[in-house]
């Protein structure tokens, strides 16, 4: 065997393999290193940066395409080609002369153990035009050990081919998707005096209908009020709340039952039975992507994005197994290092406490139906308490998150008594449900990590036949409507979007494949709906624009508003992966898609009404003289304040948000015209800790001064 060629998916991830063998020189563009039992001949190790190439846009097929029209719909080809992202060129180039030198005879694929990990090497690797054998490399931890491990057992590459075919297929459908309906949506709309363009996307288009239809349930929910018997009871140990058998819209109704019991308002009651049962709960399952997403947003608020970037950076420093997975399992082989590992995972939380084995417990460990990755856990690396301290603040939390509920698993149930007791009243019964804690177990683990909630009320001592007085009345409630998404939420909305639809084979496809989107790509898909503007995050709850209602409006009632949809093309998507399906014939039923909706949407737009004065863009309101030009006004752009004069060179500009503070336009005037604020709070550091401070206008930057803050 020759020398090998390592393509790794971006150079963290290099530095990682190189890291776990000796390194004989390193490079721009590559590390190389020196032979040893896994490599006799040596190796050397390049990168990609992500995508190094990409499909090539329609004007590059033909000239004509370059210009947005409906008579050049359906953009259709024979071949779909890549091309190198232009800003890459030179990596591209280096990957390319090591895949082509002599020497190097066989070429590893280290990119993520994923499709879209399969997806970019080979894309990268046909572009190079080189043929040589491929094998890949399938692990799950950046850990030393485990990189050499994977690199001593490196797999056959058949089945990467298949993940290859399936990711690019669906990155091809996704561009047909894109080019030819938001070409088709934008030109009608704008038809009909819409300002601006539409982007349409296969996942994309039904998520944000589904916000939408959500905001809509809420907006038409109209409260109605209902109606039930309380009795507040007294008994020797004390009091408690019962409640009738009962729940009407019609007061009338309550009215008629009491008098037909001949209850009055203050009435004796007798303790028919007391019944006292032992609930256990089990730890929480281990966490895949989408539940630390959800878990973290509904915590912390940090977005689904952000969640995954901290997570892939703690990754990277090999602290955590592979951040993309949907398993919330592992194998006995890492239970068997947990369970090794956990009196160092407790020192590092403070906290100590007995063992319980689940290693046969399949609601955690079953080797059997994990899937391509295990779910995240914590490596067998330790950050010493220094490493710990100067992660910054978010990180820390997701890494501690992780190592609780990992640990969760090895600890006690939950544990507490559960105390119903009939009450009867003039043979009516009120029901009383009461909780009583027994054993914290795992519990424990999370008092400082989450928010206090609302105990249920533990319910007095009482005994079967015991006296009691009550009081006895009807209680008004209302209805209240649906809450509005969290972005958090919008994971999990994605994931179980089955209860959105009510056909049955409808539920069962979204429920075989987990809703729309993979769990890779839901985050990726809530940033790209933001940035189109299609809704926005204020305090963490979602809200639809004025720019999401139209896209909604102009698909309802078609395919791109339904989850159903994207879900049948990921079944026949996986069917690809596995070998058991044909790309063309997916290629072509999108196509037949595409042109059902040349031929009706424009039908379905003629019938919409929009008024174009909403999409004229208005003009930024001045705010106050530039302190730099004199001549121009600050007002405030999309993301910035900055100076009307600047197509006359000024370059004044002021950020809408410092250091996690919006800063007000009576910031902005007094900082133009005093040359300084009052005391702001709420800056936050890098550490994470909020701090106040004054701001100076100094050479035409900001400037802190801490002094006026004391």
């Amino acid at each position: 065997m020759g020398k090998i060629a390592i393509l790794a998916e971006k150079p963290s991830q290099a530095r990682a393999y190189a890291e776990a063998f000796k390194i004989k020189q390193k490079e721009k563009t590559f590390i190389e290193l020196e032979p040893c039992p896994t490599f006799p001949a040596g190796a050397v190790i390049t990168w990609g940066i992500g995508h190094l190439v990409e499909l090539k846009e329609p004007k590059e097929y033909k000239k004509e395409w370059e210009k947005w029209s409906l008579a050049s719909l359906p953009i259709f080809l024979d071949k779909y080609e890549d091309k190198v992202v232009s800003h890459m060129y030179s990596q591209f180039q280096a990957v390319k002369k090591i895949f082509h030198d002599p020497q190097v005879t066989m070429i590893y694929n280290a990119c993520d153990a994923e499709r879209e990990g399969a997806n970019i090497f080979y894309s990268i690797y046909k572009m190079t035009k080189v043929k040589k054998p491929v094998k890949r490399l399938w692990i799950n931890s950046l850990e030393v050990d485990e990189i050499r491990k994977g690199f001593l057992n490196m797999q056959s590459n058949e089945q990467d081919l298949l993940m290859y075919q399936e990711a690019k297929t669906r990155q091809i459908s996704d561009w047909l998707v894109g080019m030819n309906c938001s070409r088709l949506y934008t030109l009608l709309l704008q038809q009909k005096g819409f300002k601006g363009s539409i982007s349409i996307g296969r996942v994309q288009s039904p998520t944000v209908y589904l916000i939408y239809k959500r905001l809509q349930e809420i907006e038409n929910f109209k409260p109605e009020n209902f109606y039930e018997i309380e009795g507040l009871f007294k008994a020797q140990q004390g009091i408690y709340k019962g409640k009738a058998k009962l729940k009407t819209k019609v007061r009338a109704e309550a009215e008629q039952l009491l008098q037909q019991h001949g209850i009055q308002p203050i009435e004796m009651g007798q303790i028919t039975s007391v019944v006292n049962k032992t609930k256990h709960i089990q730890p929480p399952k281990l966490h895949a992507l989408s539940t630390l997403q959800a878990t973290a947003n509904k915590r912390w608020k940090y977005s689904p994005a952000h969640v995954l970037k901290l997570t892939q950076s703690l990754y990277e420093k090999k602290l955590v197994s592979y951040p993309r997975t949907d398993s919330q399992l592992i194998t006995h082989n890492e239970y068997s290092y947990l369970q090794e590992t956990l009196p160092k995972y407790q020192q590092l939380i403070g906290k100590s406490f007995m063992s319980i084995a689940r290693g046969n417990n399949k609601r955690y460990v079953d080797s059997a139906n994990v899937g391509e990755h295990y779910a995240i856990i914590p490596t067998k690396k330790i950050p010493t308490a220094k490493a710990l301290q100067s992660m910054l603040v978010d990180e820390r939390n997701i890494y501690m998150e992780i190592v609780r509920t990992t640990l969760a698993m090895f600890h006690q149930n939950y544990e507490y008594d559960e105390k119903t007791i009939i009450t009867n009243v003039k043979n009516m019964a009120f029901k009383s449900v009461g909780k009583t804690e027994l054993i914290k177990g795992w519990k424990e683990l999370f008092d400082e990590e989450k928010e206090p909630r609302q105990q249920e009320e533990a319910l007095p001592a009482v005994i079967q036949g015991e006296m009691v007085q009550g009081q006895i009345a009807i209680v008004e409630g209302t209805t209240t409507p649906p809450k509005p998404y969290t972005e958090g939420q919008l994971i999990t909305m994605m994931k179980t979007c089955g209860k959105a639809v009510e056909d049955e084979a409808e539920i069962e496809v979204l429920n075989a494949v987990e809703g729309i989107g993979t769990e890779a790509t839901r985050s990726g898909i809530i940033e790209t709906i933001k940035k189109h503007g299609f809704i926005e995050v204020k305090k963490n709850i979602v809200n639809i624009t004025p720019k999401g209602e139209l896209l909604c409006q102009a698909i309802e009632g078609t395919l791109l508003a339904s989850p159903s949809m994207t879900a049948k093309w990921e079944i026949y998507l996986k069917k690809i992966g596995r070998g058991e399906g044909s790309v063309n014939h997916f290629i072509e039923n999108i196509g037949k898609f595409i042109n059902q909706l040349i031929a009706e949407v424009p039908n379905q737009i003629n019938q919409l009404t929009i008024e174009a004065e909403q999409w004229t863009q208005a003009k930024a309101k001045d705010i106050v003289l530039c302190p730099t030009c004199k001549v121009g006004t600050i007002s405030l752009r999309k993301k910035f304040y900055g100076c009307s004069a600047y197509k006359d060179g000024c370059k004044q500009t002021f950020p809408e948000r410092l250091l996690g503070k919006k800063l007000t336009e009576k910031n902005i005037k007094d900082l133009c015209s005093n040359g300084k604020t009052s005391t702001i709070k709420g800056f936050k550091a890098k550490s994470g800790k909020s701090f106040s401070a004054a701001l100076y206008f100094v050479d035409g930057k900001i400037e802190f001064d801490f002094n006026r803050a004391q």
